[in-house]
């Protein structure tokens, strides 16, 4: 009996441990499983430029990239430059082409800052140098997330290459990748992901696409295949279901699951001409969209494991053996859409608001608009106790009740300089907004 009960314990330790270093750390885009969820009592829902401000750093130049975060460390990256750069316009991104790429000297910096304090660490300059290839005015050229294994920390950018750093600031190593056109100049934009020992990167472009899989500890390559010729933007996603782990990675029309080898098991056509949203699952299920504004099909698709060969849905029909459900004009263009609870929730760049059974595709409100907002949503939304949480890029944050009905709990409002693009992470009951100006930790004074 007792050694029932201390294996017991054991197990619940274990869990419980778990529980908590998830809790602790949030290590890629959008956290653990790629969800946007936090957990944690701490955690604010009512916060200013100055209200429940545990602290706030400046940070020079330019980056869209998401902060991350393993244990007291927090890790973000920035690209500054010499010279002047053009302001981002907030809203609509039409006219906001730059073919030609700058002729000033940029520096590619990475950071690593205390998170109980906000003190800097140390600071890396990767590579300085003109950049050979030209952004979008609202993208930047560190846009790409870093990730993390709680051993070394991996800063990626898909026109220049990634490099690997101990948690003391040592370069471990590094590899350079060729410069690739991409559409109409934006940039590029997907960040790295980790699994059991490998690095998987994808760089879609229109010259030669490219998925690969990376030894994490020392940078060798395990395999590289090639992929269609298109500029995409989406995170791919390894998704461990109970049957096996395959790698999601949507792109233009189409969606491909490859296996841990890289071949390709399934895959199926439907996606709209740009994707840029993260897969994720949920509750079984692999969750996937695509909404680019130009595109006729806007979908996003429920999937069960198992799928081989091409499983295509036509566009007259919601679903079948392995697509669950389809929603051909409900995907947002930039932000990830969430499942919390049951419930997906679909936020659209231009400030509206729905909510889905998970399960079933149905809606329980839909395309409700978010009043106040003068500015467009490029961030994916988040959600904690509760509470769902949006961001614009006028640095407001729009705070939801969870659940089937729009109930909007009040708006936080930042500095006026805080232009707000990139996705937030949480950890240790905090929240960290990066802003275009400056990096916020958010947390009730209680903690």
């Amino acid at each position: 009996m007792k050694r029932r009960l201390s294996l017991l314990t054991f197990i619940v330790f274990l869990i419980l441990a778990s529980l908590a270093t998830e809790a602790s750390n949030w290590p890629q885009f959008r956290g653990p499983g790629a969800r946007g969820i936090g957990s944690g009592e701490f955690l604010s829902a009512k916060w200013s430029a100055t209200e429940n401000v545990a602290w706030k750093v400046d940070i020079p130049g330019r980056g869209w990239a998401s902060p991350i975060v393993w244990g007291d460390k927090v890790f973000f990256s920035s690209v500054i430059n010499s010279g002047q750069s053009e302001e981002p316009k907030k809203g609509l991104y039409m006219g906001g082409n730059r073919p030609d790429a700058p002729t000033t000297v940029h520096r590619w910096v990475a950071y690593c800052i205390d998170l109980e304090s906000g003190d800097l660490l140390w600071e890396k300059t990767m590579h300085q140098a003109t950049p050979e290839s030209s952004i979008h005015l609202k993208n930047s050229y560190a846009s790409e997330t870093p990730v993390t294994d709680g051993e070394r920390v991996y800063f990626y950018f898909g026109n220049l290459g990634v490099f690997a750093f101990a948690f003391d600031g040592e370069l471990q190593w590094s590899k350079r990748f060729p410069v690739s056109k991409t559409r109409h100049g934006w940039g590029t934009a997907a960040s790295p992901v980790l699994d059991d020992g490998r690095l998987y990167l994808v760089n879609d472009n229109d010259e030669a696409s490219w998925l690969m899989a990376l030894e994490a500890k020392s940078g060798k390559e395990i395999w590289k295949i090639d992929r269609e010729p298109e500029s995409n933007w989406s995170t791919p996603y390894v998704w461990e279901n109970e049957l096996r782990k395959e790698i999601i990675v949507p792109a233009t029309h189409r969606v491909i699951s490859y296996d841990l080898a890289g071949k390709e098991l399934w895959s199926f056509k439907g996606m709209s001409s740009i994707t840029i949203g993260t897969p994720y699952s949920a509750d079984g299920l692999l969750y996937v969209s695509s909404g680019y504004v130009g595109s006729r099909h806007k979908p996003i698709y429920a999937i069960r494991p198992g799928a081989a060969g091409d499983i295509s849905i036509d566009e007259t029909l919601r679903s079948n053996d392995y697509i669950v459900w389809c929603d051909w004009r409900a995907a947002p263009y930039n932000p990830s859409t969430l499942v919390h609870d049951g419930l997906l929730y679909v936020l659209l760049d231009r400030g509206l608001l729905s909510v889905m059974d998970s399960k079933t595709g149905d809606f329980h409100f839909e395309r409700e608009r978010i009043p106040d907002n003068k500015s467009g949503f490029t961030a994916s939304p988040w959600a904690y106790n509760g509470k769902i949480f949006c961001l614009n890029e006028d640095g407001e944050t729009y705070v939801f009740k969870a659940g089937k009905s729009f109930e909007l709990l009040g708006i936080n409002r930042l500095a006026e300089d805080d232009m707000g693009m990139a996705t937030p992470a949480i950890a240790d009951g905090k929240l960290l907004i990066r802003t275009s100006a400056r990096l916020y930790c958010i947390a009730n004074d209680e903690s």
